[in-house]
């Protein structure tokens, strides 16, 4: 037997010189001679020729394990295994184990099949695990339970929702593995109408173990159903470390989407700095993240919001809506459309929020035609309808770029009726562009169509201010006042810092 495995290694060296050899199988067998052979020197070297050759598959690297092994070389052997990947290797080890099930017509019983579903999900073929599941249709809880808990942390929260309310699963009684597991689906795609439902369920069944509790917190936490989630942790009786970073993270998230909302970087960011010392960090949480980096983005500050982004490991359509976000706001329309496509290419659904955004950009910027492309994409690919926001902005960009009767053509065919944010942005590029006649001419049109409108009078007022015409302008408040009209009062904030306390926020309104 030695002799032939000596042939075999000889005719390949005896090939190599004549021929450039590609073809795995025979690396696999050559492989083989030297492992029976015990032939380290001849192994290495074809090890060298295969790294050159490039892409071997998963019998090859096997067999280079099994090689070094055979030699003696342990340590060469591990790092071989460590750089083909531990999931990988068990993973073509676990599809031989089947392929021989199926070769040897072995009965799939219900244990056997949850175990095969279950090899699959845990190295990461999450759809390979599916086609089986599919395949030999056996009502199981296991490997029901299994299937839904491998998309809920494989980051497939529809599919796993979708195979919980499956009817044809109705019969089968979930247990407490399963709720939790269906819970995590739930806290990631942000469905809290289904999570009660699931937490109705539990109570009926009596799952109400610290799993299942602890993912209850952490789905309503995620929800933004703060009351329900404090409301559970106080009701536990045996709180572990799981519900307490969940209730912590809450409250991280709370406080620093105040802070967003307030403007407040200095305390925002004494909290992030707080978050990192207490090891909630942006990258180790999607959550934590996101309200970080909404911070930064809202307060102006768009590098270090995109420090925050950069370094999060998991990223969700809020979070990629809060940085293309913080771009817009800075009116840097580029980075906005790069984030998308980048956002695009992660396989991200972009929201109607993330749309304002970048019209919103596109409009500070001038960009008509990247306008007009963003709007059509939104309305006839992602089946979107344009809510007043996006009509805001596409008559903004129009009317600043002076393209003001293209604007007006706009508003005359919206399908709802315009408000005064849609009339403002008009009349302010009326302004802008000296075209009083079609300012005068929509000014009519507000008072037909919003006769009792203190809004519409106060734009007006200003329309006509802005031309000069001071008497036309107060007259219209006099009759606002005639009327009884008020408008909203406007309001600023200014925090005054002293060295040992914020002291008390002074409003200004007029």
């Amino acid at each position: 037997m030695n002799n032939l495995y000596e042939e075999i290694i000889g005719f390949y060296k005896f090939i190599r010189r004549r021929f450039l050899v590609l073809d795995n199988m025979v690396f696999l067998i050559v492989l083989k001679a030297c492992a029976e052979l015990r032939d380290f020197g001849e192994g290495r070297k074809l090890h060298g020729h295969i790294v050159h050759m490039g892409s071997p598959d998963s019998f090859v690297l096997t067999g280079l394990v099994d090689m070094y092994a055979k030699c003696g070389e342990i340590t060469t052997a591990r790092k071989v295994l460590k750089g083909f990947g531990i999931g990988m290797w068990a993973l073509h080890q676990g599809k031989w184990v089947h392929g021989n099930v199926i070769k040897n017509g072995i009965e799939v019983n219900s244990y056997l099949f949850s175990s095969i579903v279950d090899m699959y999900i845990k190295c990461g073929a999450i759809h390979d695990a599916r086609l089986i599941f599919d395949e030999f249709r056996i009502i199981d809880l296991v490997s029901w339970t299994a299937m839904i808990m491998g998309y809920a942390q494989s980051g497939f929260a529809e599919n796993a929702l979708l195979l919980f309310t499956d009817k044809k699963w109705q019969e089968v009684y979930p247990n407490s593995v399963t709720l939790a597991s269906v819970l995590s689906a739930c806290a990631q795609s942000g469905n809290h109408y289904l999570g009660s439902s699931v937490h109705s369920l539990g109570i009926k069944l009596g799952h109400n173990d610290v799993n299942v509790m602890n993912a209850l917190v952490d789905m309503y936490a995620k929800c933004r159903r703060i009351e329900d989630a404090v409301y559970l942790f106080e009701s536990m009786l045996d709180k572990d470390v799981v519900a307490w970073n969940s209730i912590i993270s809450v409250t991280v998230v709370a406080v620093l989407s105040a802070c967003a909302c307030l403007g407040d970087i200095r305390f925002g960011s004494s909290l992030h700095a707080y978050s990192i010392r207490e090891g909630f960090s942006a990258s180790s949480s999607v959550y934590i993240g996101t309200a970080v980096l909404n911070l930064y983005a809202k307060c102006g500050d768009a590098n270090s919001a995109r420090t925050v982004f950069d370094e999060m490991a998991e990223k969700n359509a809020v979070t990629w809506s809060a940085m293309i976000g913080g771009y817009g706001k800075q009116g840097n329309s580029n980075e906005c459309l790069e984030l998308f496509s980048d956002m695009l290419k992660e396989n991200v659904e972009p929201t109607d929020i993330i749309f304002t955004t970048i019209l919103s950009a596109c409009s500070h910027t001038g960009m008509i035609t990247e306008g007009w492309r963003y709007f059509d994409k939104m309305c006839k690919a992602y089946n979107f309808i344009p809510s007043m926001r996006h009509y805001v902005c596409m008559v903004d960009l129009l009317a600043r770029s002076g393209t003001l009767e293209e604007a007006l053509e706009f508003i005359e065919k919206m399908p709802v009726q315009p408000d005064c944010a849609v009339f403002g942005s008009f009349l302010h590029g009326c302004s802008l562009h000296s075209r009083f006649d079609l300012g005068d001419h929509v000014v009519r049109k507000m008072l037909e169509l919003h006769p009792d409108d203190a809004g519409h009078y106060m734009l007006m007022s200003n329309f006509n201010a802005s031309k000069g015409r001071w008497s036309q302008a107060g007259q219209l408040r006099d009759l606002m006042k005639r009327k009884g009209f008020r408008k909203q009062l406007g309001c600023s904030q200014v925090d005054l810092y002293t060295n040992e306390m914020y002291s008390q926020r002074a409003a200004t309104f007029g």
